[in-house]
C-alpha cells in the first residue's frame, strides 16, 4: 500500500478537491483506492464526494469503543473507491491524544488497499504534521498567492523540526540545544537548519545519524494550484530555493493546475470536477499528476539535482501547453455560441479583480518581509 497524505500550510487553496480528484483518477485506472478525511477539525470530503447520510466516521470510531474501524469504511459511486469520513461535529477531534493517533494509523496501514490517500486539516499542528511524516512522499497543496506558499514553507520547516524532535533524545546534547531553541521564539524563527544540523553532527555525533537516518525518507511532493497563466508556475521554484538554502531540502514539482470556475459549479452539483467533466483542462491535468504517482518511479531511486531540477521544467513546459490549451477551449466555446462576448467580459474583469486582490496582499507582505529581513529574521 502506498500512503499518500496531502495536506497545505493554510486553507483555501484546494486541498480537498485535489485529494477527491486524484483518488478517483487512480481508481478509474483499476487502483483499489481508501480515501480518508483526516481533516478531523472541520471534514468536508463527503460533500465534495456527494455522499450523505454517513452514520459514522474516524471520531465516532475514536470515541465509541463499540464501533469498527470497519464499519466506518463507506462504498462510494465510484468503482475502486472506498470511503472513510471523520466527523468534524465531534468536540474535540481535531486533537488527538498519541494513544488515539496510534489506534488510528494502525487500523489504517492495516487496510487492504493499493493507495491509502490522507486529506489532512491545514496548517501546522502536531497531528496534522505526524500524519503527514506517516509516509515519506506525502503531498503539499499550494497556490501562487504569498500567503499560500509562505505557509508551505512553513510547514515543510515544522515537518523537519518534528523529526528532529522523534530524533533528539532526552539528556542529549541535540536535545539540549532544540529546547534552547524552543525558549526563544526569535531564535526558532532565525535558525539556519544546515548550520544547526551541522552543530549537532560534531556535538551529538548519534543524535545527527538518527536524524540523518529519518529526514533522508522525507521527499514531500508539491502540487501549485489554482494558477492563472504560465508564469505563475515559476513561483514554485522561488518555493524549493527557499526550501534548500535555509532547510536544506529539495522538494519535487508534481504538477500544475490551473483555477477553473467549473470546479465551483461542479461541487454545487456534488461532483468531483474529474466527473463532471474528464475533459476539461483541469481534470486532464489530474489525470497526468496521477499518472506520474502510479509509476512510482522513485521507489527504488535515490533523487539528485538533475531530477528535480527535471520536475520543474516539465511542471513549466504542462503549465504552458495547458494554458494553450484553455484558451482554445475558450474560443471553441465563444465560436460556438456557448460562450457569449458578454461571459467573456464577465470572466476577464472577475480574474483581473482577483489579480489585483493577490498584488495588494503581495505588496503588504513584502512590506513585512523587508522589516523582518531588517530585523534579522531568516525564513
Amino acid at each position: 500500500m502506498q500512503v499518500i497524505p496531502i495536506a497545505s500550510g493554510k486553507g483555501g487553496v484546494g486541498k480537498t478537491l485535489v485529494s477527491a480528484n486524484l483518488a478517483i483518477a487512480l481508481a478509474q485506472a483499476g487502483k483499489r483506492v481508501v480515501l480518508a478525511d483526516m481533516d478531523l477539525g472541520g471534514s468536508n470530503l463527503h460533500i465534495v464526494l456527494g455522499m450523505t447520510g454517513l452514520k459514522g466516521g474516524i471520531g465516532s470510531f475514536i470515541n465509541n469503543p463499540d464501533v469498527s474501524f470497519k464499519s466506518i469504511i463507506y462504498k462510494t459511486d465510484y468503482k475502486n473507491l472506498l470511503f472513510i469520513p471523520g466527523d468534524s461535529e465531534i468536540p474535540g477531534m481535531a486533537n488527538l491524544k498519541a494513544s488515539q493517533k496510534r489506534k488510528l494509523l494502525k487500523n489504517l496501514f492495516a487496510l487492504d488497499c493499493d493507495y491509502l490517500i490522507m486529506d489532512l486539516g491545514a496548517g501546522t499542528n502536531y497531528n496534522t504534521i505526524d500524519l503527514f511524516l506517516a509516509s515519506g512522499q506525502g503531498i503539499i497543496v499550494t497556490m501562487p498567492a504569498l500567503t499560500a506558499t509562505l505557509n508551505a514553507y512553513i510547514f515543510i520547516k515544522h515537518s523537519i523540526f518534528r523529526i528532529m524532535d522523534t530524533s533528539f533524545r532526552r539528556k542529549t546534547v541535540a536535545r539540549e540545544h532544540i529546547d534552547r531553541l524552543r525558549e526563544d521564539s526569535s531564535a526558532i524563527q532565525k535558525v539556519y537548519i544546515p548550520k544547526f544540523i551541522e552543530v549537532i553532527r560534531k556535538e551529538d555525533p548519534e543524535s545527527y545519524e538518527r536524524f540523518m537516518e529519518k529526514i533522508k525518507n522525507f521527499s514531500p511532493l508539491l502540487i501549485m494550484n489554482m494558477i492563472e497563466d504560465p508564469r505563475q508556475a515559476g513561483i514554485a521554484g522561488k518555493l524549493r530555493k527557499s526550501c534548500r538554502e535555509y532547510l536544506g531540502l529539495d522538494i519535487e514539482h508534481l504538477g500544475v493546475l490551473y483555477r477553473d470556475d467549473l470546479q465551483t459549479v461542479a461541487l454545487n452539483s456534488r461532483l468531483p470536477i474529474i466527473i463532471y467533466k474528464p475533459q476539461s483542462v483541469l481534470s486532464q491535468a489530474f489525470y497526468r499528476i496521477s499518472e506520474k504517482l502510479l509509476m512510482d518511479y522513485r521507489h527504488d531511486t535515490n533523487p539528485d539535482e538533475d531530477y528535480f531540477d527535471e520536475s520543474y521544467m516539465n511542471a513549466e513546459i504542462e503549465a504552458q501547453a495547458d494554458f494553450s490549451a484553455k484558451i482554445q477551449s475558450m474560443e471553441e466555446l465563444l465560436h460556438s455560441g456557448a460562450l457569449t462576448s458578454a461571459d467573456m467580459i464577465d470572466i476577464i474583469k472577475t480574474q483581473q479583480i482577483e489579480l489585483n486582490e493577490m498584488k495588494k496582499e503581495n505588496t503588504l507582505l513584502k512590506s513585512k518581509i523587508v522589516k523582518a529581513a531588517n530585523a534579522g529574521y531568516k525564513f
